[in-house]
């Protein structure tokens, strides 16, 4: 398939789509409303939104009544980015190539930006376009799963873990859980989340959740590779961060030769989940592929 082109159509797909949900700049809200929609709009892959897409059709699913479902994924992450840059976080002035939501709008803006952020994607979760096109107890089941991976057990969970191994001498099953749970979590639920609303059997959601766990796990062993290896142009963010931070990552432990050998080793394993999927499912094993191949 043509994936170049695949997911230009997909990122443009979601972009039309956030903005027809999304609020717009106007009443005494303006300012709050400009603060999300600066980071939201600030660029980036798309990959959540993309993934649930993407798992929808490859269960031969149409994906219209989805829409808001995705754009609620790409809402989730984004305020975990506004969060994760703050200064009693990871401190960062540099996102997607543009200024950190903190410096432009204040600190007290940007909590509440992805505060904002958050609460508006469960709005989009129980939009009534979604209705349509899932039952309401698959609904239900959705928004479950999605809650529970961006909560304590999941996202924030890992962000938690992930500020406290700073500068510590770890394990490295304690290394899997926060990524597990920082990163993974909400990839693994995004596909999951395609899946319900695909009415995927036992078997196939077993086997799109053991490939959202393996691109999840890929995803992060990358972004790890890429601090050490990417330039601040390339990321968009600041490169060497974690080493600046003396945080705990896989070429930490590993080195960066083994760590590239563990990242293809995810990507393999993911493709291998798929192996029961037919041609519909091509997009999900390129984007297995990209994950691993990624320069940002």
């Amino acid at each position: 398939m043509e994936f170049k082109k695949y997911l230009t159509e997909q990122c443009a797909v979601v972009e039309q789509s956030l903005a027809r949900y999304m609020l717009t700049e106007q009443g005494p809200l303006a300012i709050h409303i400009k603060a999300m929609r600066y980071s939201l709009f600030a660029g980036g892959k798309r990959i959540r939104p993309i993934l649930a897409l993407a798992t929808a059709e490859a269960l031969h699913a149409e994906t219209k009544h989805l829409l808001p479902v995705a754009c609620a994924l790409e809402c989730i992450h984004t305020y975990s980015l506004i969060h994760d840059d703050l200064p009693a976080m990871d401190n960062d002035d540099l996102r997607r190539g543009k200024p950190t939501s903190h410096v432009v709008f204040g600190e007290a803006e940007a909590i509440l930006a992805g505060d904002g952020l958050l609460s508006f994607a469960f709005e989009l979760l129980t939009h009534p376009d979604v209705q349509q096109g899932i039952s309401p107890v698959n609904q239900i089941r959705m928004i479950n799963l999605i809650a529970k991976a961006i909560g304590p057990e999941g996202m924030v969970g890992g962000q938690s873990l992930d500020l406290a191994a700073e500068g510590q001498t770890i394990p490295f099953e304690h290394l899997k859980l926060i990524h597990g749970c920082k990163t993974g979590a909400l990839i693994t639920a995004s596909v999951q989340a395609g899946a319900i609303f695909g009415k995927a059997t036992e078997e196939q959601f077993a086997a799109l959740t053991r490939y959202g766990m393996q691109i999840g796990l890929a995803f992060q062993i990358v972004d790890d590779l890429l601090d050490v290896e990417g330039t601040t142009k390339d990321l968009g963010k600041t490169a060497g961060a974690d080493v600046s931070r003396n945080k705990a990552t896989y070429p930490a432990f590993f080195g960066v030769a083994e760590t590239k050998v563990m990242a293809g080793e995810a990507v393999d394993a993911a493709l291998t989940a798929l192996e029961f999927f037919d041609a519909k499912a091509e997009p999900l094993r390129a984007l297995a592929r990209y994950i691993y191949e990624r320069n940002n």
